[in-house]
């Protein structure tokens, strides 16, 4: 949707799964690491800087959800990545690391102890085939990502699964945003909504970056609004921002 839209805005868009994931190759599948993600997006610089009808001065990234993390992280590690935006973003490391003391040891013990049975095994978060109704039991978070999921409106074949609940533990150990304020003095622009349940963390991350930057605060939209209704993504402002600093 995002490529799609900005394409028609006269930008080039490469959209890609993460390695692992979708129509992304790699073993095992569905594992992850923040570095393996941010990885991505460099790799993704990479190849558009092959092409001969890209400049190479002018590529910036855009990332949604937990990607949006990701993006800011690959950033503030490669300079060529000359803007940033980001929508509804998640920060699943910082989110990974909250945990403390008592609270985390049991974590890393159980995660640990699991490799022995459950190398490769990933959790089937959403159904074979989309559904209609919402399963019992679900927290209000959870439940708003089945909607999308779940539901024909974002069921794929390829999205199933969550990652490997070992992979778990890459994340407990690696804080990818921990240097974004050095992505200064490239802009970075973070969208969010007054409705969205990640909203704090568009804020949290908007205080931790230097200037420039910049934090829009849309007054509607659930946080998987931002995923696919073109009438709460501001698809304009994105080009506004890219085109003001590419």
């Amino acid at each position: 949707m995002y490529a799609n839209q900005l394409a028609q805005r006269g930008f080039v868009v490469l959209a890609f799964d993460p390695a692992y994931h979708g129509y992304s190759g790699g073993q095992p599948r569905y594992s992850g690491s923040p570095d393996t993600y941010v990885e991505d997006f460099s790799a993704g610089v990479d190849y558009l800087g092959t092409l001969p009808f890209v400049d190479r001065q002018r590529i910036g990234a855009l990332g949604i959800c937990a990607s949006g993390g990701f993006s800011l992280a690959a950033a503030a590690q490669d300079a060529r990545i000359k803007a940033v935006a980001t929508s509804v973003m998640y920060d699943i490391p910082h989110l990974a690391n909250l945990a403390t003391g008592e609270t985390r040891q049991q974590q890393l013990a159980t995660l640990s102890e699991q490799r022995w049975s459950a190398l490769d095994a990933a959790e089937r978060t959403f159904p074979d085939h989309p559904v209609t109704t919402i399963p019992e039991g679900l927290d209000p978070v959870s439940q708003e990502f089945f909607s999308f999921y779940g539901f024909k409106r974002g069921w794929h074949p390829n999205a199933t699964h969550n990652i490997t609940s070992v992979s778990n533990l890459s994340f407990m150990n690696f804080e990818a945003t921990r240097r974004i304020n050095e992505i200064a003095p490239r802009p970075v622009m973070l969208v969010t909504s007054d409705e969205a349940h990640s909203k704090a963390f568009s804020e949290e991350t908007y205080a931790r970056l230097n200037d420039p930057k910049q934090l829009v605060v849309e007054p509607h939209g659930q946080h998987v609004d931002f995923y696919d209704n073109v009438n709460v993504i501001p698809f304009d402002k994105f080009a506004d921002f890219f085109n003001q600093n590419l």
